[in-house]
């Protein structure tokens, strides 16, 4: 598979973009992927810089973004971001990363100076269908979606919180957003089982949960000295 001209195209991602502060007027987009979210935070009047590792979503997204840069999330982020940013989101990135550490650590580092919110979304594996579906032995890769072949890491709900906690970042607020699958209730009132999936996702997100979200912010008490943090290659 080559990673370099695959394109993830999206109508963006309204669960991660409601998060994002209405006073932010700079934001980091980790995985921009063809810029989705940036050309709804363009049309804001919000600046957006795009880190992505295929040159063709780079492309793409380049009438979004104010820069992009093709760059490996691998190593960490690249040379180059001096800036203190308002915001950064790394929608539906972090399971792509075999090793994210240092990309969490590089991330600490753009938004210590302005205590600048991190939004992130993971995509729940275990959502009810797909644990029937492994129950029944059907595994295998495919080329989008939950089961994406450039899916490396699988997070849960606590899982993934505790993964930005363990790398400089307190968690302010986590939630799921999903579904229900009751197709006759959703087909006959709508409105209805919207609040339901709501109260479902809340009460097990690991289970109704398409999506976990996580908005954090750098630890107050942690400093910029860090060696693991200040890794500037």
């Amino acid at each position: 598979m080559n990673v370099a001209s695959k394109i993830y195209r999206n109508d963006g991602n309204p669960s991660v973009l409601s998060l994002v502060p209405l006073a932010a007027r700079t934001v980091l987009d980790v995985g921009c992927g063809a810029g989705d979210n940036a050309a709804i935070l363009a049309s804001r009047g919000v600046a957006v810089d795009g880190i992505t590792i295929s040159v063709a979503e780079a492309e793409t997204s380049a009438t979004a973004c104010r820069r992009v840069i093709v760059h490996d999330l691998e190593r960490g982020l690249p040379l180059g971001l001096a800036e203190s940013y308002d915001c950064c989101l790394c929608s539906h990135v972090l399971e792509h990363i075999c090793w994210p550490e240092q990309l969490l650590y590089d991330i600490l580092r753009v938004l210590l100076p302005s205590n600048a919110p991190l939004i992130v979304a993971l995509p729940n594996f275990l959502f009810v269908k797909e644990r029937l579906r492994l129950l029944h032995g059907d595994f295998h890769y495919e080329p989008s979606g939950l089961w994406d072949e450039t899916h490396f890491r699988w997070y849960t709900y606590s899982g993934g919180r505790k993964l930005l906690e363990t790398h400089g970042f307190d968690v302010l607020h986590s939630s799921a957003s999903g579904v229900c699958p009751l197709r006759p209730i959703r087909r006959l009132a709508p409105r209805l089982a919207k609040k339901f999936d709501a109260v479902v996702c809340r009460l097990w997100p690991g289970l109704f949960g398409l999506q976990f979200i996580y908005v954090a912010r750098p630890k107050m008490n942690f400093s910029r000295n860090d060696d693991r943090a200040c890794a500037f290659r």
